[in-house]
């Protein structure tokens, strides 16, 4: 193994031109011989080089069109060959095979191909296979050969032949062999999740391939002794907080991005509806409502609990206006998520130098389909995400009292909220605002009492003579295993219950709600999230 290599013949072979005609131009400017492949030659002709065409090379044209070309021994022997090794050295003399010290691939667009909806023969021809093996046999090579899979990565190694006078260092091809290993593997993992999900539809296939792009390194993780990185997955995907433009602020930490992206999902079950406002807090809701205007949606959600609110998350479901972003300003906040800002918005923003302000776009659709992963010691979990839903049709009436229009209302609203909320999850909600929110405790009681206390605390400073859990709906994401978290709920004040219904003593559950006069629903469906 050598550490300098000069490039004297290199050979190219892109899908992407994207800095073609100057790569090639200044390999040609040190005397390097360029070999390359149809639509590649011409276009390096076209920018007036000089180009040895691939059959040149093999004495075999291209054929089937342009499916068999570079898989030969004469592009792989001079791609693999050992160059200090005697056998190879005279393998390759026998044969009359040239050593190519330099090859500049990236494959047929397969990722784009899939994403603008081809038809299944199209994304097929655009499956690469020629690119890949040249680019696995020059990485394995890396002794001998450079690789440079990426446009990006041209500047560099124009850079690199510069500062060793044409040659590249041992170094700089270990990282563009590391770099190619790493875009075949993605390329690879598309093609078959393509072929799993998109075209036999499997759930879970027997090998689940998971890649995804660095963005950036973050500060540390969830606490100052961990490493963290942002990625985002290669191939079709959904955009959201991740593609977010991040318009000021300090840089965004793992817990900003797994907090902010807790409230954006909230946010985005009231995509296209009123002007809604969530605040999150260690990634779960702290408030939520709905208003006329965000204003009025900040003042609600912030009233369900300004104590947790404090260097919280902000995420809305519309474009930020000037008056709701001072009210925004007023109190300690980490980040602020929306689709958009307008001027004066911004310019509220402006004065607080360290908050985060980051826009969308849009919101995702809540009801996407999907896989989640969760790693777990020696494994992985994978599920569908829970993207069920259900409207007042699906609603089931247990209780000799039906719920008025308006505690429909605000039990789905309720509903809503609690799926986003850590179980053992309670939610009091009355008029599209949220009145309590009992998230995380062991056992159901207790956060039907946390959430009912968190109400009581709010009646008493901002003054009201009750807590909005009088007369309010109350949700919990999976069915009361007994009476005494409804009763809870009761004692609050509650006058509706939402819940999924299902537990061996539902009889004693329904009983004791009409003995209170509460009105509850079933869903046949619960919300788990942990």
């Amino acid at each position: 193994m050598t550490d300098s290599v000069q490039i004297r013949r290199a050979l190219l072979s892109v899908s992407d031109k994207t800095g073609l005609a100057e790569l090639g131009k200044a390999l040609a400017d040190r005397g390097v011989e360029l070999v390359s492949t149809g639509g590649t030659a011409k276009a390096l002709r076209d920018a007036g080089l000089t180009v040895k065409d691939i059959s040149e090379v093999t004495d075999f044209p291209e054929m089937m069109d342009g499916r068999v070309k570079t898989l030969h021994p004469k592009v792989h022997g001079g791609l693999l060959a050992v160059r200090d090794n005697p056998e190879h050295a005279k393998a390759m003399a026998d044969h009359e095979i040239g050593a190519i010290d330099l090859v500049v691939v990236n494959l047929y667009p397969f990722e784009a191909t899939v994403a603008k909806g081809a038809d299944r023969d199209t994304i097929i021809e655009n499956i690469d296979i020629g690119g890949p093996s040249m680019v696995r046999s020059a990485a394995k090579n890396h002794a001998y050969v450079t690789i440079v899979t990426d446009p990006s990565d041209y500047e560099g190694l124009l850079v690199e032949l510069e500062a060793t006078d044409g040659c590249t260092t041992l170094p700089f091809r270990k990282l563009m062999a590391a770099r190619a290993f790493a875009q075949t593997a993605a390329y690879d993992s598309m093609i078959s999740q393509w072929f799993a999900f998109a075209d036999q539809g499997q759930t879970f296939p027997e090998m689940l391939a998971v890649n995804g792009r660095l963005v950036t390194e973050l500060r540390y993780g969830e606490n100052p002794h961990q490493k963290a990185a942002l990625y985002t997955p290669v191939g079709p995907y959904t955009k959201g907080l991740a593609q977010g433009e991040q318009v000021q602020g300090k840089e965004l930490s793992y817990n900003n991005y797994n907090d902010a992206d807790a409230a954006f999902e909230l946010a985005a079950e009231f995509k296209g509806q009123d002007p809604a406002v969530v605040i999150v807090k260690h990634a779960n809701p702290c408030g939520v409502a709905q208003g006329k205007s965000l204003l009025e949606a900040w003042e609600g959600a912030l009233a369900c609990d300004d104590v947790s609110a404090f260097g919280g998350i902000v995420a809305v479901n519309q474009t930020l206006d000037g008056a709701t972003a001072e009210a925004i300003c007023k109190i300690f906040t980490e980040v602020v998520v929306a689709p958009d800002a307008d001027e004066e918005a911004r310019a509220f923003f402006a004065k607080k130098k360290n908050l985060r302000l980051l826009l969308t776009g849009d919101l995702p659709d809540p009801r996407r389909g999907g896989l989640t992963v969760k790693p777990i010691t020696g494994g992985l979990l994978v599920q569908g995400r829970d993207n069920g839903a259900i409207g007042f049709d699906d609603l089931k009436v247990v209780t000799d009292r039906e719920p008025t229009d308006q505690e429909l209302k605000d039990c789905l609203f309720a509903w809503t909220v609690a799926r986003h909320v850590k179980s053992n999850a309670i939610v009091y909600a009355r008029d599209g605002v949220t009145a309590g929110i009992g998230a995380g405790q062991m056992n159901r009681r207790d956060s039907s009492r946390i959430a009912a206390m968190k109400a009581a605390e709010a009646a008493e400073k901002f003054g009201w003579d009750k807590p909005r859990t009088v007369g309010s709906a109350v949700a919990s994401d999976a069915f009361f295993p007994f009476a005494d978290g409804l009763l809870a709920a009761a004692e609050a004040g509650a006058t509706a219950v939402i819940q999924p219904g299902g537990s061996i003593r539902d009889d004693e559950v329904i009983k004791a709600a009409n003995e209170a006069g509460l009105a509850m629903v079933f869903t046949g469906m619960r919300h788990f999230k942990h």
